[in-house]
């Protein structure tokens, strides 16, 4: 299981929450700024039921099967390059390829609606509206202010955030590449983080995130399209690719590409930090996920009443373990539970179904 959050702060046991704004320790700046590789358009969305698609010209087509007289391709094996089967990778996620990259303080230190804060070693968004794009940031980006859009970014940062939400609304971020600075002492502690746990209308999207123990940590919102891979360890890490801590507010995670070759914790975690709390209207769909110890944890751990929780037409890997994540696909799942729905979970190299956990 992840490390809790306070009951009442819902800041994470065993971890500071900022000061107003977030004041983490400086990092060590890489020695020049990187302009992204990537690029984020072209991305093919899957619907539901992915596994078994119209005949197509994918490397990663399996075998073929009949189906009332017609053939329908079988995909398989999307594991190994993900956006052959148009999930997110490394090709189609994160700050666009040739995009220039400013470096915030070297280069630019402050601009409409943000500053470099010199003592804190941090960056700080706070005034409404705010548009933040074209550049390199190797300190936490502090958005402190609503309806925010961070586009075309590059957070190279330690400590305990990467990009920090601070009791905000509407908050945009896409096309941006967040990551630690390596994948041991280095790492990130969260690249994505509503730290108090209050914002709403997040939109995470088409992102590429590595290094980190926690990737994104959002309970309510969006997050679609992004590359979450090569996660960061060190001795005591939970690691987690999504954790949601729980909580009744609508949150969707779909067409995301998920990968925690760690031993534990997930892919994707559900449950809240305490036992009792109600953890309700979650959609889990047409994800590539692989790795943890379960790479779905479905919300009802530690004892958690769970309700309209739809986990559908994901695939998942098993590229690290055999079952999926070390122990199994998934568990704390309740099938029985108000609106709960587990379909069309397939595995990815061979397509077949995933029953519930």
């Amino acid at each position: 299981m992840t490390t809790k959050r306070n009951s009442t702060t819902h800041i994470r046991i065993g971890r500071k929450a900022p000061a107003s704004p977030a004041s983490p320790a400086s990092p060590a700046s890489p020695a020049s700024p990187a302009s992204g590789a990537t690029t984020s358009t072209g991305r093919r969305r899957w619907l539901f039921g992915a596994a078994v698609l119209g005949v197509a010209t994918l490397t990663a087509v399996g075998a073929l099967v009949a189906e009332g007289g017609a053939h329908a391709a079988v995909l398989t094996n999307c594991a190994a390059t993900p956006a052959n089967c148009g999930y997110p990778g490394a090709t189609n996620t994160g700050v666009p390829s040739g995009t220039a990259l400013k470096s915030v303080p070297g280069q630019v230190s402050s601009g409409p609606g943000w500053s470099y804060n010199a003592a804190g070693k941090d960056v700080i968004v706070n005034v409404k509206g705010t548009v933040l794009s074209g550049l390199y940031i190797p300190h936490n980006l502090v958005i402190d202010a609503a309806n925010v859009t961070v586009k075309n970014v590059q957070v190279v940062t330690s400590g305990d955030f990467g990009i920090s939400l601070t009791h905000t609304a509407g908050v945009t971020i896409e096309n941006s590449t967040i990551s630690g600075q390596n994948a041991t002492t280095g790492r990130v502690s969260s690249a994505i983080d509503d730290v108090y746990g209050d914002s709403t209308g997040m939109v995470i999207k088409d992102n590429n995130i590595s290094y980190f123990r926690t990737a994104i940590q959002i309970s309510t919102g969006l997050a679609d399209g992004n590359y979450i891979h090569n996660p960061g360890f060190i001795a005591g890490d939970h690691t987690n690719g999504f954790y949601v801590n729980g909580g009744t507010e609508p949150l969707t995670i779909e067409n995301n590409t998920i990968f925690n070759s760690q031993w534990q914790t997930d892919a994707i975690n559900l449950d809240a930090g305490s036992s009792g709390v109600p953890v309700a209207n979650k959609t889990i769909e047409n994800n590539l996920l692989a790795g943890g110890g379960y790479t779905i944890y479905g919300g009802t751990s530690p004892a958690n009443p769970t309700s309209h929780i739809v986990i559908e037409g994901n695939r998942i890997g098993q590229q690290y373990y055999p079952l999926g994540g070390q122990y199994g696909p998934g568990a704390y799942f309740a099938p029985t539970g108000t609106g709960n729905v587990w379909s069309g979970n397939v595995w990815d190299t061979t397509g077949k179904a995933i029953p519930a956990p």
